[in-house]
């Protein structure tokens, strides 16, 4: 007698399980739990596997009306169940058959497929449920509506933050006093006397005053940052359809100006040293935009668009900045705070 480690025997019955699983026929080898598990599905409606698509579905109606809980009558107290699982069995071979859109005819074939390659029951499995836990929406809908959705909050967001800044500046006197200069020359705000039933209440008047400020300053005041006037061009949806075109306009541009300035050696021009200087600052074009004229002008006079200016004068600033911080009363007293009364030192409240 041929004693066998127990390693040994493990082994020896898994491959006795796989070359007995790899030898059953098709109509034995289906698999439990897969479409209509131990049972064929061809043989569950009654109908052959070159069986048409209106073939399965008059097989399928015959014996739904027969055996649908609501219309079968079990002869004996303990046939409910039986039908019941009679009828989900129906259901599903003829969900599994059917073959009326792509999905179904993928699931037809897969199972076909399976009848004759039971061996490749990993793939069976694989197949069966990746149909089975696949989204029933098309993912690239859920994309589309998901970015129009951004879009939509990213507009409306920049509509109140854009509202906001313009009912701030028309509190604002120096602002507020401009535009009705500009309102009584343009003769918006002349108040001619009405009679009748023309005449308005002083508050009617008032609110159309404030309605034409209000336009006003809409007008002259170019907002910049994140409070400015919202464009559809900025919000998501905009700038991905639109990114190809400014992928493209960029490339040109940068391949003129490798061609103008790199190869034929030609001079800054004031637009491109602003250029330069903004990206030696790492400065947005909103945040450059929003700087003063003046300041603008100091850069370009210290040549700032040269590396090394600017980190000369980056240095300066830091400089000047220390200085100021040294000698301002307020940091006196914080660094005063931090060293007697700072984090990690224990006092007590006389109160």
């Amino acid at each position: 007698m041929v004693v066998f480690p127990e390693r040994s025997r493990g082994l020896w019955r898994l491959t006795v399980l796989l070359l007995s699983v790899s030898s059953l026929p098709a109509a034995t080898a289906l698999l439990e739990g897969l479409y209509c598990g131990t049972e064929v599905c061809y043989d569950v409606l009654g109908v052959s596997r070159e069986a048409s698509k209106a073939e399965i579905a008059r097989a399928y109606r015959q014996l739904a009306r027969r055996y649908h809980p609501d219309r079968y009558r079990p002869e004996e107290p303990g046939d409910e169940e039986n039908t019941h699982t009679k009828f989900l069995l129906i259901a599903t071979a003829y969900e599994t058959l059917k073959a009326s859109n792509g999905s179904d005819e993928d699931s037809r074939r897969d199972y076909d497929y399976m009848l004759d390659h039971p061996e490749e029951y990993y793939q069976h499995y694989y197949a069966y449920y990746r149909r089975r836990l696949a989204p029933k929406v098309d993912v690239r809908i859920v994309i589309l509506v998901t970015i129009c959705a951004i879009s939509a909050v990213q507009y409306v967001s920049w509509c109140s933050s854009y509202n906001k800044a313009i009912n701030y500046l028309v509190t604002v006197p120096k602002y507020r006093i401009q535009a009705t200069e500009i309102a009584k020359q343009q003769g918006l705000l002349s108040r001619t006397k009405e009679k009748g039933k023309n005449r308005r209440s002083k508050e009617e008047i008032r609110e159309q005053e404030e309605e034409v400020i209000r336009d006003i300053i809409k007008n002259k005041i170019d907002i910049k940052g994140g409070y400015q006037k919202p464009s559809l061009s900025d919000i998501l949806l905009c700038k991905m359809v639109l990114f190809p075109f400014y992928l493209s306009r960029y490339v040109a541009w940068y391949a003129r100006w490798v061609y103008r300035f790199t190869v034929c050696r030609e001079e800054y021009g004031e637009e491109e040293k602003l250029y330069l200087i903004r990206r030696n600052m790492k400065l947005s074009q909103a945040q450059f935009d929003s700087l003063e004229e003046n300041a603008k002008q100091t850069f370009l006079e210290k040549q700032l668009w040269v590396r090394e200016n600017y980190e000369a004068y980056r240095k300066e600033r830091e400089e000047e900045m220390k200085a100021k911080l040294a000698t301002d009363p307020k940091m006196k007293r914080y660094r005063r705070w931090m060293k007697n009364e700072g984090p990690g030192r224990l006092t007590f409240a006389d109160d």
